[in-house]
């Protein structure tokens, strides 16, 4: 008797119709001529979640998961990839491992609002290379979904006001729904493009946001700049100072001793004259 799971099984299936004398179409793809059946496998998972049976979520979980088992096996298999689904859920573990450190470390936070709080820090730290809080999001996203996205970025670094009072009082999703299509539909009366209005006022939003970060950058660099100041006017006023601050010290040192006994300085007073 086998001891492979069932999901053991799944990934040699894969394996085996991607392999030579497998399945011809299966051995043609590529990640790009896949996308198109990720994106209506996904749909479907979400028509599934949102009014499907259990029989329905089982089996379109299912074809995602095969999405995925699909690609690690392309990757596993072209130049230059050459990873599989071990090193994916290798790279996932790491992933959730780190950023939940109230969980696998000591950090302690009690709600689910302190751990979006630290969600964005946690993310910087494994990716240095982002400038932005808009790095890495999908401009692919359905435009209300990038709308609400960005609009949380926009909330994060101070650009919009997370409790200003609402102009338009909705309080539920079914006055919500009625309200949007009511949009659409008059921008449709008017031969207007809903979907493209909307994406272009979100890369406005876009230009502002960056607009925001670059003017807090220079800001934060003028603070340091003030701040490194007297101590360059002090690095100026004493040459020896900036070039050994051990001996700016010792200096330091005698000149108060000076002030205060001047024989204790090394320092001979001479008399003066009145």
């Amino acid at each position: 008797m086998s001891n492979e799971s069932k999901l053991d099984e799944l990934i040699a299936v894969t394996a085996r119709l991607r392999a030579p004398g497998g399945c011809p179409w299966d051995a043609e793809q590529t990640h790009e001529s896949l996308v198109k059946y990720l994106i209506e496998e996904s749909h479907e998972l979400i028509d599934a979640i949102e009014t499907g049976t259990r029989e329905d979520l089982l089996e379109e979980l299912g074809d995602v998961l095969y999405q995925v088992l699909f690609h690690a096996d392309l990757a596993a298999h072209t130049a230059g990839e050459q990873f599989d689904i071990q090193d994916v859920a290798a790279q996932m573990t790491a992933k959730m491992v780190s950023r939940h450190p109230h969980v696998f470390g000591d950090v302690s936070l009690s709600t689910a609002d302190d751990v979006v709080a630290i969600w964005d820090d946690l993310k910087a730290v494994e990716k240095p290379g982002r400038t932005s809080v808009l790095d890495g999001i999908p401009q692919g996203m359905p435009s209300l979904a990038l709308a609400d996205k960005l609009l949380g970025k926009a909330q994060k670094i101070g650009l919009l006001d997370a409790d200003a009072s609402q102009s338009i009082p909705v309080s539920s999703e079914d006055e919500l729904g009625p309200l949007l299509l009511a949009i659409v539909a008059s921008a449709k009366s008017q031969g207007l493009d809903a979907e493209r209005a909307l994406r272009s006022t979100l890369r406005d939003l876009q230009t502002e946001i960056r607009e925001a970060e670059s003017e807090a950058a220079a800001g934060d660099a003028r603070q340091q700049q003030r701040s490194a100041a007297p101590a360059d006017a002090a690095a100026a006023a004493d040459p020896a100072a900036a070039a050994d601050p051990a001996a700016a010290g010792s200096v330091a040192a005698a000149d108060a001793a000076a002030a205060a006994d001047p024989a204790d300085a090394g320092i001979i007073a001479f008399p003066v004259d009145d």
